[in-house]
């Protein structure tokens, strides 16, 4: 059974964007934090769940045949953000790089692509997993073939569910779940529910009446106000569930076999890799190619040298000393995490590459190592080359470390 990764690529640029801070940009001045993190999380699923093919489905900016059914629909949000807007472009560029298809449609969501697809590789007897923050998308989970990994919250914060977790989640069984969000409403798509109706009362009444026909059916049976509310706003119930049901027979084209992970396009990869200065990205796109991709040119010289233990702070404190005191030049590696918060230093003499001083999180807490670094950046006369001198300034700035240099 083949195993195919469904990604909703507006929901996680979305929240990459707002996970990392939009001070993560180039030499160049392009701002790459969404694009960092769509890629991150990317290259993070396609580790941990081994997918045999991938898909990305993106929304279209023309008004869906939900705006016409319900033109409140959505109305509500606010216009994208411009430092967002200009990185989908390099989004879409990052996965035709890595040889993804990405699929789109005039008229329909990203939530109607996947569940479109999903229902495909279903039929086929494979398993799709759809990746998304949406929860729209409950709906779609059917055991053994269809799950949901639901990003919770940034860009590390996932949840796998079947049709127990679904369950769990919300009290209905996913096949419900358009029924339940109709009488809850939606504020996140500018739908409101029944009054009073929350998430344990909605589940209750599915639960108990099998759906909306059933609830409203039995209106008289509950409590005055509840009665009040489900009568007079049925209506809005019903059409709220038509909004919410994705529609699974999208004309979509989509060449699963094409979608096979894994067969990258190497050049394209390192031009737009190195453009965006994703050097960290590269290596761990590289462990996961089995190094299929060539080596970062940039790094080569450190990856090639032994790096130097340090088992205490004044044997750090000596080296970063010998450095200050070398006449040669430095050249220096560093490494971030999503967060843009600093995780490794690298420091290589090259009148020496044999020897590579390797600084890991444990050494930048020490106030008299970072005192140190402090004065060998900062020291005009030494000299080191790195690349990326203002993305490093900002993480050594986390550390309340400047660069004037």
């Amino acid at each position: 059974m083949a195993k195919v990764l469904l990604l909703d690529g507006n929901s996680l640029t979305y929240r990459a964007f707002f996970a990392l801070p939009t001070d993560m940009e180039t030499a160049d001045g392009q701002v790459t934090n969404a694009v960092f993190g769509f890629t991150s999380m990317l290259l993070n699923l396609i580790k941990d769940q081994r997918p045999d093919a991938v898909v990305v489905a993106f929304d279209r900016p023309e008004p869906t045949f939900r705006h016409e059914m319900l033109p409140e629909y959505k109305a509500q949000r606010e216009a994208t953000p411009d430092l967002l807007t200009q990185q989908f472009g390099l989004v879409r560029e990052v996965l035709e790089a890595l040889n993804i298809p990405s699929v789109e449609m005039v008229g329909f969501e990203a939530d109607d692509l996947l569940a479109t697809m999903a229902v495909r590789v279903s039929d086929n007897k494979d398993e799709a997993i759809i990746v998304t923050g949406d929860r729209d998308i409950y709906q779609m989970v059917k055991d053994p073939f269809i799950r949901v990994l639901y990003n919770r919250r940034g860009v590390s914060d996932y949840a796998l569910y079947d049709e127990d977790g679904i369950l769990d989640r919300t009290g209905v069984a996913p096949s419900l779940y358009p029924q339940y969000a109709a009488l809850r409403g939606d504020p996140s798509d500018n739908l409101p529910g029944v009054p009073g109706v929350g998430e344990k009362t909605a589940a209750k009444l599915i639960n108990s009446y099998g759906g909306l026909d059933g609830i409203f059916e039995h209106a008289q049976e509950q409590t005055p106000k509840l009665r009040q509310n489900l009568e007079e706003f049925e209506d809005r119930a019903r059409k709220n569930l038509d909004a919410m049901v994705l529609r699974t027979d999208v004309p979509l084209e989509v060449d699963f076999a094409a979608a096979t992970w894994g067969d990258v396009k190497t050049e394209e990869v390192q031009r737009l890799f190195g453009l965006l200065e994703f050097n960290s990205l590269y290596e761990r796109l590289r462990e996961i190619l089995g190094d299929a991709l060539p080596a970062d040119e940039s790094s080569k010289s450190v990856l090639e040298a032994e790096p130097l233990t340090m088992a205490s702070v004044p044997e750090c404190r000596d080296m970063l000393a010998s450095l200050l005191e070398s006449p040669d030049p430095v050249s220096l590696g560093w490494a971030t995490d999503a967060g843009g918060g600093l995780v490794a230093l690298t420091f290589v003499c090259e009148a020496n590459l044999g020897e590579v001083l390797v600084l890991g999180p444990n050494f930048l807490e020490q106030e008299e190592v970072l005192g140190l670094v402090s004065r060998l950046l900062g020291d005009e006369e030494a000299g080191f080359d790195t690349h990326n001198a203002k993305g490093l300034g900002r993480a050594m700035r986390r550390l309340g470390v400047g660069i004037e240099g």
